[in-house]
């Protein structure tokens, strides 16, 4: 699987809306594949748009930067796609060549396919995007989902990750409930019931919000209008798996975090992978803004 074309924006999700789509109906996967485009043109930086061949189908990449630069994965999180990162690779895109991954069964660009969390399912995906990409190893950046996933990935191919710079990331701490439970009965209150989920979720939005950050905004609860979340409780890392890690890490937690227990998380790596380097901010929520410059000074750290 070493070919990649660009991407053919034009058409949604190839066979994103059969029986067991990840949308609500094919209407909702057209829109939300037109404005995810709309967003991709204000990419900051010159990027190509590709798709490479995986055993779970076509996936969707982002890749800028200097194209002889160390390479750098992206591994967004759930219910969202590589447009979250658009306040952060114009730096990033500096110093590496930028991949940002749209994931599989997330309201990207890439195939609908979910395979089990518990499986070495998404490690072969991941090999067979590199192999695709022709990066051999590279450095991984993920947030929540994305975080696990590179979690996941070094785990079982470390050696092809050569550092860890995680937000908020699944699997270490313990994954809190009741969020998912209180979308239960917000969920049908429409565009109201929805704002108020991803409040509780993220937190609110800053009342001094650009009209660029209150328009992603809304972009955001149009994705969970037309979008089906994964529902199961993600694979918690075992502390020998966690303690095997090598490689430099870096992770960014949220004191007030209502996805996952980042108090937790901060303890087990403490005990489990004491060489990793956790940044704790008291008074942030799973959502982690501002944090471009010291994800690359870690990036960037030679030791």
């Amino acid at each position: 699987m070493s070919s990649h074309r660009h991407a053919d924006l034009g058409h949604t999700v190839a066979g994103s809306t059969g029986m067991n789509s990840v949308y609500t109906s094919a209407e909702g996967a057209r829109i939300l594949a037109q404005q995810y485009t709309a967003l991709l043109d204000q990419w900051p930086v010159p990027a190509e748009r590709i798709r490479v061949p995986t055993r779970q189908g076509e996936t969707f990449v982002m890749a800028g930067g200097p194209k002889e630069a160390t390479p750098l994965i992206l591994l967004h999180g759930s219910g969202a796609n590589a447009a979250m990162w658009r306040d952060d690779v114009a730096l990033w895109a500096q110093y590496f060549r930028v991949y940002a991954v749209d994931l599989i069964g997330e309201p990207g660009l890439s195939a609908p396919s979910r395979p089990a969390l518990d499986s070495d399912a998404h490690a072969q995906w991941l090999d067979d995007v590199l192999e695709a990409l022709a990066v051999r190893s590279a450095a991984f950046v993920g947030t929540s989902l994305g975080g696990w996933l590179a979690l996941d990935y070094a785990i079982r191919r470390p050696e092809r990750v050569d550092r860890l710079a995680l937000r908020c990331p699944s699997g270490i701490g313990r994954q809190k409930m009741g969020v998912l439970a209180a979308s239960v009965f917000l969920l049908p209150f429409g565009h109201r019931g929805r704002r108020t989920m991803l409040n509780l979720a993220l937190g609110p939005a800053p009342s001094e919000a650009t009209a660029r950050e209150r328009a992603f905004g809304e972009y955001v609860l149009l994705i969970h209008k037309h979008f089906r979340p994964r529902r199961e409780k993600l694979p918690v890392f075992g502390d020998s798996a966690l303690g095997a890690l090598g490689m430099p890490m870096q992770v960014t937690l949220g004191g007030r975090d209502r996805l996952i227990d980042s108090h937790g998380t901060r303890r087990r790596l403490q005990q489990t992978a004491p060489h990793a380097s956790v940044r704790f901010l008291p008074e942030a929520g799973h959502l982690l803004k501002n944090q471009a410059q010291p994800v690359l000074d870690f990036l960037l750290t030679t030791e």
